[in-house]
């Protein structure tokens, strides 16, 4: 699937996000909208999940109407490029490395998961018609976003912290398995389902 908006690509997207005073890191925007790409919510509009990324949907003023069309056409770039990446199924978190601040990796985690893709999935709604089974799996994303908390807790920069790695990697991939699988079992099946539907109305 092509997309219509071109993303500008994370560096570039990083200093926009910073431009306008989003409190949100990269990471934890892109998976909001991997989230709501997925959700059952269909009243959700991208534009509602932008105007989330800051404190009681407070979107920035944008002055003129060539600054609005130029804020929306970048974020829909990035929002057409998670779209892209949920429909091969490739969302995941970034690697992590030996050398990256371990209390920053847990507390990114944390929020990629719970204020990221959750919420996302969630689209502002606090109940949602979906299968029993993928409601536990996204408990267990949630639980898994506390553990990252605890993690983080443990962390101490005057030792050894190998068995942290250790477990953020094996965090890493249960989180990763468990997205692909909401993915896989419900958010495909459910697009899929949507463009019958727009199909059939036409």
């Amino acid at each position: 699937m092509k997309s219509e908006n071109e993303y500008i690509g994370d560096d570039k997207f990083k200093k926009f996000l910073e431009h306008y005073a989003c409190p949100m890191p990269l990471e934890v925007v892109k998976m909001r909208f991997a989230g709501a790409v997925c959700s059952p919510n269909g009243d959700l509009r991208p534009t509602d999940v932008i105007a989330s990324l800051w404190p009681n949907n407070n979107a920035p003023r944008l002055e003129t109407k060539a600054e609005a069309e130029l804020f929306f056409k970048f974020f829909m770039g990035l929002w057409d490029e998670m779209l892209h990446l949920v429909m091969l199924n490739s969302v995941s978190l970034e690697r992590i490395e030996k050398k990256d601040d371990l209390k920053e990796v847990c507390k990114r985690r944390h929020d990629e998961l719970e204020h990221g893709f959750i919420e996302g999935f969630w689209g502002g709604l606090s109940e949602l018609k979906i299968p029993a089974y993928i409601a536990q799996i996204i408990d267990s994303l949630s639980e898994l976003a506390d553990v990252y908390k605890t993690l983080e807790q443990k962390i101490r920069p005057e030792q050894e912290n190998k068995p942290i790695f250790d477990a953020l990697i094996s965090c890493d991939k249960a989180a990763n398995k468990s997205v692909h699988f909401v993915i896989e079992q419900y958010a495909l099946p459910h697009i899929e389902e949507l463009k019958h539907s727009e199909r059939k109305g036409n």
